[in-house]
């Protein structure tokens, strides 16, 4: 067995907030993202339900399904598993 190190990326869209100059507060993806991390952090994938063929498109799909409630506007989950791997995912 080995183990890996991803990086995520979340990516909202939507209209510009003229009073806080956002379209999203970044606090909430962090939120939002903290107990995900924290069920796969050390973990091993393969027994979390929905991962157990732990492939980074899979990751990324498990992701934005769990994302996708809490994070309006949602357009993008990237997954990184090296420098020049990646996954990006659009919903589906």
């Amino acid at each position: 067995m080995h183990g890996h190190s991803f990086k995520v990326e979340v990516s909202v869209e939507g209209d510009v907030d003229p009073k806080t100059g956002w379209i999203y507060d970044h606090a909430n993806i962090s939120d939002a993202m903290k107990p995900l991390l924290k069920r796969l952090d050390h973990s091993y994938l393969n027994d979390i339900e929905g991962l157990e063929n732990p492939t980074i498109e899979k990751m990324a799909e498990w992701l934005w399904k769990k994302l996708e409630s809490q994070c309006p506007g949602l357009c993008e989950i990237i997954v990184h598993e090296t420098p020049t791997a990646r996954c990006v995912y659009r919903g589906g």
